[in-house]
């Protein structure tokens, strides 16, 4: 087995805290971390997975598998209302209500928020306050088994008065964040336009559907304090949210990271509240409480991808320059704030597309509705955005008559360019690369003509357009590419305030471990980490052991989101690899490897920590918006081809060839594994994934009514990994996860254009949409009323 490396033991009710001092020291058992002795240490390897062994043989605990002696269930009571007023409960009074315990709003000790950037979200709507969305948590109920939760909370029920809900982020007058970027004279530009191209694009909720439900369980402990042990993605934001409800210090609250399946954003900042339910039913019932979400409940009430309207205008020159962009956003921020500003910035910030424009008005905005509060989700407002910018691109290549591929390389970003923010694109620009390899590998211009003799074909007459013409073909073809950016790690200054920290120690044991806040969700932080120390350190892989993620032991290196694992806190590691190995070669006069063991013998333990320190010459303005967004960008680019069913509109993506720029690659096939899961994440948002909302409510809230690809519907998909190292950097990563997210879904949607002619600008390319956007475009047969149906009027 391998890659088992946090006790196995049952979790103790009073573990220790603080995490300055040495690991070795506070470790309250052997890690057990095993990896085959004969892999050579190396980041251009690709060793095995580390905890990959654990989760195959079922060896690995997940929060539901955790036990913990006498522990009692919780559940939550939430609002089947999208806006009400909250009058009161009513308990049944035939219920023995001593067999349970109740909490509301009045029995939080500390403020009734849920930490994150404004202080809009409750805890619990308190009586007499408003309840904003469907789902919404109003009170918690825990009993010693689910029998009698399940009687409980049929018999406490909340008196509500309703109120008009607001469903449209366009009749909303409550915002929750705006950007207004500008450089240029775009309505002059426009102006003296000779082609603009205008188009308004929707794109709805997307459900994050990782594999393992949100779960949490707390664990009160005697001395006041209380520790959560969750499927999560960010221990630190946790940790304050507990802290500030319970009027905790820092050793007060502890959270624990147990093994999690899957995240995709879903798990950043959602379970917080969840923690925090969970913590506080486990003070009132002086006893473990167990939350665990079954998967109706994680649909309808956690966060989704923010549903966004992109209004652009494009003007092109006669020669066919980009002259002019004026894009509009306005996305849906649900009910509370949650991330929405940042989402929000960073769909604003990609808005522009990878393209090199001297005039630019980008302005947008989050609005608050009575609907399920929007979070975060891979790409963090850019696929929404880039969809956009890139269906401009493909219907201006069409109105000139030329070729995706040439249009794309000639706008593109090179070096020297500079973005609305005024950002100087010093280096690492790769977007032509990506451009031209996914082209070439996909064969694109070779099949586009292809599928534009069929089209052709298809015309027969052209009084009757093409898909409706008959004949035996009932399949049509076509092949659609795309081109993205992403900025690499936190918007603007976040970093800088973030200030990480991650952390090397060598034990007074001879034992190498790193300490990070960083979490494995199916990434591969817990193989990549160990990787870049053990090669910088010169030693075996396998001599390399990573801490368990609990906020007792381990620094605050930031969340574990926009693909910044790898580029900054990988980039820390390095650094305290770099420190940790000078120390004790200055100190024993061999080489790390040889001496190592003896230093820590003679010297005892040695930690390094290392914080973040900002990128040189890299610096942004919070207030106007301009300067670095971010110190380099990742490019993307992917060439699909569909089949579309002409007698139904349904569509199968056949392949996708995807060229992925991540900076540097550390482990081959993980950053493939990573492209190839954002990938068929993207194509199930261009095609199937839709979330219905009706009232507020999520209609289709099951896994048999929210559909996303099998297996089945899996593309055929090349990944095509290129290297334009960041010198900010050690080792040149710039992150791979959310590029993917940004690209698919555009080349999908084009690539539907190429088979039937028609453009979609909602996603996802439905069948419904399909059939529907080409009846719009069915001329009449001479003689034949549309109202007489025929083939072109369905």
């Amino acid at each position: 087995m391998a890659g088992i490396d946090r006790p196995r033991s049952t979790p103790s009710l009073d573990r220790p805290a603080a995490p300055a001092a040495s690991w070795g020291a506070r470790r309250e058992g052997p890690l057990v971390t095993i990896v085959p002795a004969s892999r050579p240490a190396s980041i251009a390897r690709a060793p095995l997975r580390r905890e990959g062994p654990a989760k195959l043989t079922g060896v690995a605990l997940y929060t539901d598998d955790l036990v913990f002696p006498g522990a009692w269930f919780g559940a939550t009571i939430r609002s089947a209302e999208a806006h009400a007023g909250l009058l009161g409960f009513d308990r049944d009074p035939d219920f023995p209500w001593g067999r349970v315990v109740i909490v509301t709003a009045a029995d939080i000790p500390g403020p009734n928020i849920v930490s994150l950037i404004t202080d809009d979200q409750p805890i619990l709507v308190p009586v007499g306050g408003e309840i904003r969305h469907h789902a919404e948590p109003l009170a918690l109920v825990a009993a010693p088994d689910r029998a009698t939760l399940r009687a409980a909370c049929a018999a406490f029920r909340p008196r509500t008065e309703p109120l008009p809900p607001v469903l449209d982020p366009l009749q909303s007058e409550q915002v929750f964040a705006s950007f207004d970027i500008r450089t240029g004279d775009v309505d002059a530009a426009m102006a003296s336009a000779d082609l603009v191209v205008e188009g308004e694009y929707r794109v709805g909720h997307q459900e994050q559907l990782y594999i393992e439900n949100n779960a949490m369980i707390a664990v009160p402990r005697p001395d006041g304090g209380v520790t959560v042990h969750g499927s999560l993605q960010c221990p630190y934001y946790i940790h304050r949210a507990l802290k500030r409800a319970l009027l905790l210090d820092d050793e007060g609250a502890q959270v624990v990271q147990a093994e999690t399946g899957g995240g995709f954003g879903g798990k950043e900042e959602y379970p917080s509240m969840l923690a925090l339910h969970a913590a506080l039913l486990a003070r009132a019932a002086a006893r473990p409480i167990r939350m665990i979400y079954d998967r109706h409940e994680d649909i309808a009430a956690t966060t989704k991808r923010h549903p966004a309207i992109v209004r652009y205008r494009s003007g092109v020159s006669a020669v066919g320059d980009l002259v002019a962009q004026d894009v509009e956003i306005v996305m849906d921020g649900g009910a509370y704030c949650t991330l929405s500003p940042v989402v929000l910035s960073r769909g604003t910030l990609h808005a522009g597309g990878p393209y090199r424009c001297a005039n630019v008005r980008i302005r947008s905005r989050a609005m608050a509705t009575n609907t399920p509060p929007n979070g975060a989700f891979r790409g963090f407002g850019a696929p929404q955005t880039e969809f956009a910018a890139e269906m401009q691109v493909n219907r201006i290549a069409e109105a000139l008559g030329v070729s995706p591929v040439e249009l794309r390389r000639r706008w593109v970003y090179r070096e020297g360019d500079a973005t609305p923010t005024g950002q100087i694109l010093r280096e690492s620009v790769a977007g032509e690369e990506v451009l031209l390899r996914a082209a070439e590998a996909a064969e694109f211009e070779r099949i586009r003509e292809r599928t534009a003799e069929a089209r052709r074909a298809r015309a027969g007459s052209g009084l009757v357009m093409a898909p409706f013409e008959g004949g035996p073909e009932r399949t049509a073809h076509g092949i659609g590419l795309a081109l993205a950016w992403h900025g690499a790690g936190f918007t603007g200054s976040g970093e800088v305030h973030l200030a990480s920290v991650a952390s090397l120690e060598l034990t007074a044991d001879g034992e190498i471990v790193i300490l990070t806040g960083s979490t494995e969700m199916g990434q591969g932080t817990k193989t990549i980490f160990p990787q870049l120390v053990a090669s910088e350190l010169g030693v075996p892989i396998e001599t390399v052991e990573i801490a368990p993620q609990d906020t007792a032991f381990v620094p605050d290196s930031g969340p574990t989101v926009a693909s910044r694992t790898a580029m900054v806190v990988g980039g820390l590691l390095i650094r305290a690899a770099r420190r940790l190995r000078t120390e004790v070669e200055e100190r024993t006069g061999g080489s790390f490897a040889a001496s190592y063991a003896s230093d820590a013998r003679m010297h005892g333990a040695t930690r390094i920590d290392e914080r973040f320190a900002p990128y040189p010459g890299v610096a942004f303005d919070d207030e106007t918006y301009t300067g670095d967004a971010y110190p380099a960008f990742g490019w993307a680019s992917a060439v699909a081809e569909v089949d579309v069913d002409l007698d139904t509109g349904a569509v199968a993506v056949r392949s996708v060839v995807a060229a992925d720029d991540v900076g540097r690659v550390i482990h081959p096939i993980l950053a493939e594994g990573q492209v190839e899961g954002g990938t068929l994440q993207a194509v199930g948002y261009a095609t199937i994934e839709e979330m219905k909302v009706r009232g507020g409510r999520y209609l289709n809230d099951r896994l048999a009514t929210y559909l996303i690809p099998t297996s089945l519907d899996a593309p055929r998909i090349t990944a095509l990994l290129v290297e334009a190292p960041f010198s900010g950097a050690p080792h040149g990563a710039k992150g791979v996860g959310e590029l993917p997210m940004d690209v698919a879904a555009p080349a999908v949607v084009a690539a539907i254009h190429d088979a039937v002619g028609v453009w979609i600008h909602e996603l996802p390319a439905t069948p419904e949409r399909i059939l529907g956007a080409l009846a719009a475009l069915t001329p009449l047969r001479p003689g034949v009323p549309r109202e007489s149906g025929g083939r072109g009027g369905r």
